[in-house]
């Protein structure tokens, strides 16, 4: 399946014989060698030679090699150095930190530092929740990994995953101009990790927990929402279900069937399969079966993880217990977040007729999309070479503005729903087809229309509370009067 892709993205510096027909000769050897050409610059022209920079996509180390082989068997040809895109995009690292005010001189400096910066630290001693106003809080959030399930590489730790919280701290910046900093924490341990993170909290006016595996994720999120006044998001979890679901809305308009009536079968119980089906469940999806590795989870079963004793008490009604593919017979839905390969034609040939599938694995899906659309009307991927990407940074970015505009300290089922009713709305009727279900991740207003839509939900939730607040207080003040008239 593996397709040429821009992160195996090459630049092979050559030395070719100075002819009208070099770099034609050049782009062609590339192509038979099954690269992809993105660039072909010639750098330095001579009276007898050129030096051309030829940029490429590949699909991984070796099939490079192959490449520099091609060019190199060219009469004539050498290949001087091959430059690895990704690699020197990373040189150095992804982020840094810019001042925000000028300090150009004495004046300057007093304010911004000492001696008036202790005014701003007196005002905040004596009102802590000024610090939300007068720091970098109100607009900043910890990004914090323990390096534990590093996208599909696993437990490769803390120093190993800091490239992926960068990366996701340069999406929050861009898509929604929150500030973010990567926290690589070289312990997992869950109660160290809780700490760590409550320690830390008042820099911050969010948690977005990244990459720490299940179940250990669990009860760190619920941990850290309880004891924390700032929100807190595991994006593996519920970004990939806020996603999932504004697909699976738009999927379903393009196939004419209802989220209450088809069957969904799920390939993967950790955080994401987990966050999936609370969601689907909370939008009025009924037919759900979800399959680990040894199977369905069905309430015959006893399950010590209370996250799969919740999947088997709230899904699979008829108590079915086979394999994965055998589950998929006559299933409508497909979605995968487990492993490569997991399932094959003949399982989605045995779907329903106008089946979707959604093999979110990366990088490599549930199974060759190519092969799936033989039988799916729809087919979706976590992969940005293929249509209709499945991308958490549709999500999560968005998310968080609103969280940070709405000064929100908790994270509701409406607001998850709201973020994935935005994304799915930001495709009009007259753009929806098999291809297109879900926006781009470069379309300028998916961060705002998920940002407005979880403020509301936040504000919402925030006037609701107030109003319970009120009405527990008079009932408490009546209770009071009553008692007090008979005590009389």
């Amino acid at each position: 399946m593996a397709n040429p892709s821009p992160g195996n993205s090459i630049t092979l510096r050559v030395e070719a014989p100075s002819s009208f027909s070099a770099t034609s000769e050049l782009a062609a050897a590339v192509g038979a060698a099954g690269a992809a050409i993105t660039a072909l610059d010639v750098t330095e022209s001579h009276h007898e030679t050129l030096v051309v920079d030829v940029t490429c996509n590949t699909t991984d180390d070796e099939h490079a090699a192959r490449v520099k082989d091609a060019l190199n068997a060219l009469d004539g040809v050498k290949v001087q150095h091959v430059s690895d895109r990704t690699f020197l995009m990373h040189l150095g690292g992804k982020l840094e930190v810019v001042p925000k005010v000028a300090l150009r001189n004495r004046d300057d400096l007093s304010r911004a530092y000492t001696p008036g910066v202790a005014r701003v630290c007196l005002a905040i001693a004596e009102d802590p929740a000024a610090a939300r106003n007068l720091t970098v809080k109100r607009n900043t959030i910890a990004v914090l990994t323990d390096g534990s399930a590093v996208l599909g590489l696993g437990n490769i730790g803390p120093a190993a995953a800091l490239p992926v919280m960068e990366g996701k701290a340069a999406l929050f910046k861009q898509f929604a101009n929150v500030d973010a900093w990567p926290v690589c924490l070289d312990t997992q341990d869950t109660e160290e990790i809780i700490m760590i993170a409550k320690a830390m909290a008042p820099v911050y006016g969010g948690i977005n927990l990244e990459d720490i595996a299940a179940p250990r994720c669990f009860e760190i999120e619920k941990r850290l929402r309880d004891e924390l006044d700032i929100p807190v998001f595991h994006d593996d979890q519920h970004g990939t279900a806020i996603v999932t679901l504004a697909a699976l809305v738009n999927a379903l308009r393009v196939v004419g069937k209802k989220l209450s009536e088809v069957k969904i079968v799920v390939s993967g119980v950790g955080a994401a399969g987990s966050a999936i089906i609370q969601l689907l469940k909370a939008q009025g999806a009924r037919h759900i079966v979800a399959a680990g590795r040894s199977g369905a989870i069905h309430s015959g079963e006893q399950y010590n993880d209370e996250h799969r004793a919740w999947i088997a008490a709230n899904t699979n009604e008829e108590g079915f217990s086979g394999t994965l593919h055998e589950a998929l017979k006559g299933a409508d839905v497909f979605i995968g977040v487990s492993a490569p390969h997991v399932i094959g034609e003949e399982q989605v040939a045995s779907m329903a007729d106008k089946a979707i599938v959604f093999a979110m694995a990366n990088p490599t899906p549930e199974i060759d999309p190519s092969i799936a659309s033989k039988y799916a009307a729809v087919v979706a991927t976590g992969r940005s070479d293929f249509p209709n990407q499945i991308n958490n940074v549709l999500a999560f970015p968005g998310f968080f503005r609103g969280l940070l505009d709405a000064g929100a300290s908790d994270i509701t089922p409406e607001m998850l729903v709201a973020a994935a009713e935005a994304i799915a709305n930001r495709v009009a009727d007259d753009e929806l087809n098999a291809s297109y279900i879900i926006p781009s991740v470069f379309d300028p207003h998916v961060a705002s229309d998920v940002a407005s839509a979880v403020a509301a939900a936040a504000h919402a939730a925030a006037a609701t509370a107030a109003a319970s607040t009120a009405t527990d207080a008079a009932g408490a003040s009546a209770d009071t009067e009553a008692a007090a008239f008979a005590n009389a």
